[in-house]
């Protein structure tokens, strides 16, 4: 079924002098780029097929615009659209909905992919493999036909609101309210650090429906439209990092909205919350790691032209040993996060180990793009360098998603 469904794109592959196909695939520790196409054992060749086109709308229609966007604090709604013209958007929803139906392989294609272009401004992994995938498995009818398609064209851009001024990887502590009225639900609260949350036409908000019990019990999913009175949104947050990725606070006073906002039952959004958290930890280490593919990368290029003392960085005994350790280091990390997407890819990926590849990747992701400011000297400090940005930006990956510092207690709980 999978191929059945790829069979929609290839005829705009095949015009892509598709070249990747190989007798057999090389591992990132021999292969000529850690980044290189037709490499590691858990892809075949469509997989390399879409990572081309992907790659190829990144570098046509991503890279150029992204230092604007930067500047703007978004992206353009056009690059939304193109993207779902492209096939770049909620590629593992069902066809009846306008999917592809591809294996979760193909969304992380998509996420190496963004992470190496260097370009965190587009949300599309939040939009496509977290909010979509609430719709698909806890949604109605109803509600999957009315917001699957648009998001998969892109013609609508969703985010999800969980994180409040005091309630951030602990949910125990959220204080948003959804008091029933009649048939309706009265929404009173605010959300902050949303991603896509001021470009956002429809946000899943968590919020607390039965406040007589206590911890994460009681909460209640809603899938609220930006036009719905009460709801508004707070101007874009400035951040370190991810500067063309629109983040915003979200209000609620007196929102009102019908019984058919609710997405799955009442009360159990916790458990929904629960459920879906191994592919979100997953995704955001896989872009973790990718990014410190692409630091490795970019550093190894310049060493190597970069003069000092007489000779280039990489004639250093002791610049050569570091990227000897770095290299190591994720390629290591690569065979574990490889081995986590065969394991999702089979429906076995559980909490813990997804726990573990989170915490991990996301903190080689931080040492990895430090060391290669370090070994870029005062360039590693000018924003025009790639690993400049990658280290600013990536610094969150170890905060959200659920902190390091939960994924180590929840990985505590089973020993």
């Amino acid at each position: 079924k999978m191929f059945n469904s790829f069979k929609r794109i290839a005829p705009r592959l095949s015009r892509l002098n598709i070249t990747t196909k190989t007798a057999q695939r090389l591992e990132p520790s021999v292969a000529s780029s850690l980044t290189a196409l037709g490499i590691r054992e858990i892809f075949e060749h469509e997989h390399d097929m879409y990572r081309e086109l992907v790659r190829k709308f990144y570098i046509d229609e991503v890279i150029p615009f992204h230092s604007k966007w930067e500047d703007e604090g978004q992206v353009s709604r056009e690059v939304w659209r193109k993207a779902g013209e492209n096939n770049m958007l909620c590629v593992t929803m069902p066809e009846e909905y306008g999917g592809l139906g591809l294996d979760i392989l193909f969304a992380a294609v998509g996420w190496e992919e963004q992470s190496y272009a260097n370009t965190t401004g587009p949300g599309w992994f939040l939009h496509s493999e977290i909010v979509a995938l609430y719709i698909l498995h806890y949604g109605t009818h109803e509600q999957k036909e009315k917001y699957l398609p648009k998001m998969i064209s892109g013609e609508i851009i969703t985010a999800i609101a969980m994180t409040e001024p005091g309630a951030g990887s602990d949910l125990q502590g959220m204080r948003t309210s959804a008091v029933k009225d009649g048939d309706d639900y009265i929404i009173n609260g605010s959300k902050t650090y949303i991603t896509n949350g001021f470009m956002c036409d429809a946000v899943i908000v968590c919020a607390k429906t039965n406040p007589n019990v206590k911890g994460s019990r009681g909460i209640s999913l809603f899938i609220v439209d930006a036009n719905t009175p009460g709801f508004t949104k707070g101007s874009k947050l400035k951040k370190l990092g991810m500067k063309a990725q629109d983040t915003s606070e979200l209000f609620f006073e007196d929102c009102r909205v019908p019984q058919s906002a609710l997405l799955g039952e009442e009360g159990k959004g916790f458990s929904y919350l629960m459920a879906e958290l191994p592919q979100e930890r997953l995704l955001v280490g896989e872009m973790a790691l990718a990014s410190a593919e692409a630091c490795y990368e970019w550093t190894r290029s310049f060493v190597k032209e970069r003069k000092a003392f007489g000779a280039t960085l990489n004639d250093l005994q002791t610049v050569r040993h570091r990227l000897a350790a770095m290299k190591t280091e994720i390629c290591i990390a690569r065979t574990y996060a490889d081995h986590c997407l065969k394991l999702h890819k089979a429906g076995e990926l559980d909490n813990t180990t997804a726990s573990m590849a989170k915490y991990w990747l996301t903190d080689l992701q931080s040492k990895v793009a430090d060391e290669c400011v370090q070994l870029h000297g005062g360039a590693g400090y000018m924003w025009e360098y790639n690993v400049t940005k990658a280290f600013a930006d990536g610094r969150v990956s170890r905060i959200y998603a659920g902190s390091n510092e939960i994924m180590k207690e929840l990985i505590a709980r089973g020993i």
